[in-house]
């Protein structure tokens, strides 16, 4: 795939098919069972959102990946943000691109007074280990902390 120029902009309401068709794309990469209608519903409600921001990298009016970053509240840190999702197309990879979006990510939960960024790594993703080596390049340290959850609604 040849890259001319790269922007990297927030992703407003008009991108949903767009983006739509990444988010779909990286839930099939990894193996996660959410389906379309579902991921369509809540990609709408995060486009929307105050405390979220979905930031894509388009090149020729094609976008090539995105980060989807939320913001929340706690009493330890006080405000806390969470690279919910990145993904970047298979063509344009080892090109920097989802580097940059994890460091628009981080100046995004800055500005907004977060003291840190966290990021789950998923154990369905298919080279887990890799991930965890690249986000530990990129200045995410393992607290060793676990993320455990309970199913609300079946």
């Amino acid at each position: 795939m040849t890259i001319t120029s790269v922007t990297l902009r927030t992703a407003g309401p008009g991108d949903l098919a767009a983006v739509l068709r990444l988010v779909v794309a990286f839930y099939a990469e990894d193996g996660f069972t959410t389906g379309e209608h579902a991921l369509r519903g809540n990609l709408v409600v995060l486009l929307a959102s105050p405390t979220a921001r979905v930031a894509v990298l388009e090149s020729d009016d094609r976008l090539l990946g995105f980060a989807a970053t939320t913001t929340g509240f706690g009493l330890e840190d006080g405000p806390i943000a969470e690279l919910a999702d990145l993904f970047v197309v298979p063509a344009a990879r080892r090109r920097g691109l989802a580097g940059r979006l994890i460091e628009d990510s981080a100046v995004w939960a800055r500005e907004r007074g977060c003291r840190r960024l966290e990021l789950v790594v998923a154990p369905n993703g298919r080279d887990v280990g890799h991930l965890f080596d690249y986000y530990l390049a990129r200045g995410f340290a393992d607290d060793g902390r676990r993320l455990i959850s309970r199913l609300l609604i079946r």
